[in-house]
């Protein structure tokens, strides 16, 4: 009898832990449990539990320990380590000044959470309340609350209110307890998005600090300015992620009022506490920072909430994104002043007048060479650079307009610019490029950043360019020989295990870069190489890169940049790699190309901001009103990030290279957070684009400067832009309208080309044709894509409602503004779609309607 009182017992002792049943020191629901307590002297969180398919799991390493930061005096703002590379020597070298001021503001010791007085405590008392805790402890600098409670709304976050009451003068921080921590062998990812996530703990310091190869050792602190999402996270192999999210409005806003704000450092974010346990930790204020000099009885407070979900960390992402910051609700703020098929029209004059795309002819080795001025960094510039950038861009512009200012006088040059920029002498660099720019003053091919030979440079700018022009010009033989001879080079440099150098030396030709790998999309190359040479070697060795770039890459949350200039912090060849997976599972059917596809753009979401909240304030933004949604930062992604990035100042770019891939990738999986990302960052971003000439303004912090010194990127946006409304179209019309896709373009992501052969819309052969003036809507949410039937005398008008809300408009057609057309005989609408008279058509949000426009 006493054997089974003692089994009952012990059942009804396990129904109360695995949270059938409250402790009043709990906080408990049907998904998550947590349970403290008290020794006598403090109280401590005793157990976690998460349910996971029924059951309860734990999986963490409970703890409730509390962190204050306190210093008399302001911390210094000088660095407080220098750091070595891996293969040794100073780094950052010193030729790498852009990012000098950067590495600085990140090696102090605030940011090396080694400054101030360290206060580690558990609270010695608890107040019960309904449904609160509330916990207190005094030091002798001050007193500490905490209140507890779980969300009603979101069942797996507990909601925590610290307060701060200082005792005494000087710079506080107060850090998020650490609610658990988590075993290093127990940890299956680890992220501050917008800086590193990872999967193993890098010893070597710059490293994981600069590159987020690997984890950091250290309990580093980040600013929030490349952080995307405000949701620091670790993921267990028990299937449970705890991430920590600040309630919005704590950090910082870029343009919080009437000027840029971008650098202001409200909040800090880590993987670790202050003891280098794994824990994701906030500290608020930033030691240092403004707000965190107080007097003595000046109270501050803030609010936070751990996450504690069976699942992994992208659903984490998609929980602080979508539901704390709302960033699938503010789309429906986006309202484009300007079409992006009407964009297109504009920058097509602005290309083809010489004044404003900054034009040059130049006279090389014989030939004709043309491309754009260069007023960037170059090594060696003496403001005399050129550079081509998207040369599939170039040339269905080209073919989709029928423009003879651009086929006989912009294509030419273009083709026998990118000729020459080959090396074709014996030897070890014959096939590779000679380098980005063309220095006219100098007359030499030079690269961005010192006398260096990449292979991805050889994928890029010898096979992609070259192999986007033979689509269109499949009979040019020496571009074809010319395509192989980089092929059978880049091959050449391939090592046994699949992977490639980043980079070698043109003087020495030794291999420069040791210290980080190549985990970059240099494989693309054999891709491209394979699909216009047949050649079953190149598909081969495409294969062997990707398998090695999977390992290394997508699997551990390794990547690598390929801006020169900020010596390779990873930027959007993340998202570029993502689509030549994609393209490599086309041709081989390989599904694990495909699922390491998803894994990677999956990762590339956290280079897009989702912070902070956009809404309808009025800012003054150089001297003219703007509501906060149109200048907001939420949706756009950065060049790089990280602590070396150019987001660290100048904000994220409105080049929105991985909107196609996006919307891709969301017709592949059903997650809806890659359409939110892809139309966030193409809807609506007037405030940016230059009104003289239709070009958007690079960086974020440029607003509406327009192209700037950069005239070669309204190429870029003109591929990017087709290829988001042609995989829209895509999608809209569940595959009756497509196009067929050519290679990515160098270096600014995964767009792709078109308009190098017909597609097909509902069932008919059609090509992809520019018509100005013969399709237009008068509503700017409505953008018009035109497409002439190759058996009929017919044109497609193919209408897209680019906004949250449906739309209702007019569309004039005028028949005289097509050669050898003298009027409309016929219009009729495609697939079950109804319209009675193209003066009054209304389209759903984000919806579709076609129409066949005969003519005679």
């Amino acid at each position: 009898m006493k054997l089974y009182f003692a089994i009952f017992l012990c059942f009804c002792s396990i129904r109360c832990v695995l949270g059938q049943g409250k402790s009043p020191a709990s906080l408990t629901n049907d998904r998550i449990s947590v349970q403290f307590k008290s020794d006598k002297k403090n109280w401590s969180v005793n157990k976690i539990l998460v349910k996971n398919n029924g059951k309860w799991v734990n999986g963490l390493t409970p703890s409730g320990e509390y962190t204050l930061l306190y210093s008399e005096t302001k911390p210094s703002t000088e660095p407080a380590e220098t750091f070595e590379k891996i293969t040794g020597g100073k780094f950052p070298e010193d030729n790498y000044h852009y990012q000098q001021q950067q590495w600085k503001e990140s090696t102090t010791e605030v940011a090396l959470n080694k400054a101030g007085q360290v206060y580690h405590f558990f609270p010695a008392n608890l107040l019960i309340k309904k449904d609160e805790l509330e916990f207190t402890q005094e030091t002798n600098v001050a007193t500490v609350k905490a209140t507890w409670t779980l969300d009603p709304q979101f069942p797996n976050d507990v909601q925590v209110t610290m307060r701060l009451i200082p005792k005494k003068k000087g710079y506080f921080s107060l850090a998020t307890p650490t609610l658990a921590s988590v075993a290093t062998n127990q940890m299956a990812w680890t992220s501050v998005p917008g800086y590193f996530q990872g999967n193993f703990i890098q010893k070597n310091f710059a490293l994981a600090y600069t590159y987020g190869h690997g984890i950091p050792d250290r309990p580093v602190v980040y600013r929030e300015r490349c952080a995307t999402t405000l949701s620091p996270l670790i993921s267990t192999k028990s299937g449970i992620t705890l991430s920590v999210i600040p309630e919005p409005g704590l950090a910082r806003d870029p343009w919080a009022k009437d000027k840029i704000t971008q650098t202001d450092w409200h909040l800090g974010l880590s993987h670790m506490n202050r003891k280098a346990q794994l824990s994701p930790t906030l500290y608020y204020p930033v030691l240092g920072e403004p707000k965190s000099e107080l007097n003595a009885g000046e109270e501050i407070s803030y609010s936070f909430r751990y996450s504690l979900i069976a699942g992994d960390w992208f659903q984490a992402i998609k929980h602080a994104a979508n539901d704390i910051y709302k960033f699938d609700e503010t789309l429906s703020l986006r309202q484009s002043k300007q079409a992006l098929t009407d964009r297109i029209e504009k920058m097509h004059h602005y290309l083809t007048d010489p004044k404003t795309s900054l034009w040059n002819i130049e006279e090389y080795e014989g030939k004709q060479i043309g491309a754009q001025s260069y007023l960037g960094g170059v090594v060696g510039s003496n403001k005399d650079a050129m550079k081509n950038a998207d040369y599939g861009a170039m040339w269905m512009l080209a073919n989709a307009t029928n423009d003879p200012e651009l086929k006989q006088k912009v294509l030419p040059p273009a083709l026998n610019f990118k000729l020459v920029q080959q090396e074709t002498k014996k030897g070890f660099f014959e096939g590779a490029i000679e380098g980005q720019y063309y220095l006219a003053k100098s007359k030499k091919f030079v690269e961005e950043w010192g006398e260096v030979v990449e292979p991805i440079a050889l994928t890029y700018y010898v096979l992609l360019d070259m192999g986007n022009m033979l689509l269109f010009q499949p009979e040019n033989a020496e571009l074809k020989e010319r395509l192989r001879l980089g092929a059978d080079k880049l091959l050449n440099w391939q090592n046994a295990d699949g992977s490639w150098a980043v980079a070698y030396d043109r003087k020495t030709e030794q291999e420069l870069f040791k210290d980080i790998k190549d985990v970059r999309p240099t494989f693309y190359g054999m891709i491209v190489a394979y699909r216009l040479l047949k050649d079953e070697k190149y598909l081969k060795a495409a294969q062997k890169g990707a398998d090695w770039f999977i390992k290394n890459a997508v699997e551990t949350g390794t990547f690598l940049g390929v801006c020169g200039d900020a010596r390779y912090a990873p930027d959007f060849a993340t998202g570029q790699s993502a689509q030549a997976l994609l393209d490599l599972y086309d041709f081989t059917k390989n599904k694990k190309y495909q699922d390491a596809a998803v894994t990677c753009a999956k990762i590339y979401t956290a280079s897009v901001y989702t912070h902070p909240i956009a809404s309808r304030n009025v800012k003054k933004v150089n001297g003219t009103s703007k509501e906060d949604w149109e200048i907001s930062q939420t949706g756009l992604s950065f060049e790089h990030g990280g602590i070396f990035g150019s987001a660290t100042r100048l904000g994220p770019i409105q080049l929105a290279s991985h909107a196609g891939l996006f919307i891709r990738m969301y017709q592949l999986t059903g997650e809806q957070i890659f359409a939110d990302m892809a139309r966030s960052a193409a809807i609506g971003r007037d405030a940016f684009v230059d009104s003289k000439t239709s070009v958007a303004s690079y960086y974020w912090q440029a607003m509406n400067k327009g192209a700037g010194p950069y005239p070669h990127h309204a190429w870029w946006q003109i591929g990017w832009i087709t290829d988001y409304l042609l995989s829209e179209a895509a999608l809209r019309s569940k595959g009756k309208i497509e196009f067929p896709r050519g290679f990515v373009t160098p270096k600014v992501g995964p767009h792709q080309t078109y308009g190098f052969a017909p597609g097909t819309v509902y069932g008919d052969k059609a090509k992809l044709v520019i018509l100005e003036g013969f399709a237009v809507a008068n509503k700017p949410a409505i953008d018009v894509i035109t497409a002439k039937s190759t058996s009929t005398n017919s044109i497609y008008v193919v209408l897209l409602n680019n906004s949250p809300t449906p739309t209702e408009f007019g569309l004039k057609l005028d028949a005289s503004k097509i050669s050898n057309a003298k009027q409309i005989a016929k219009i009729e609408a495609l697939g079950n779609e109804q319209i009675t008279k193209t003066d009054q058509i209304t389209i759903e949000p984000f919806g579709l309607k076609s129409l066949k426009i005969e003519l005679r």
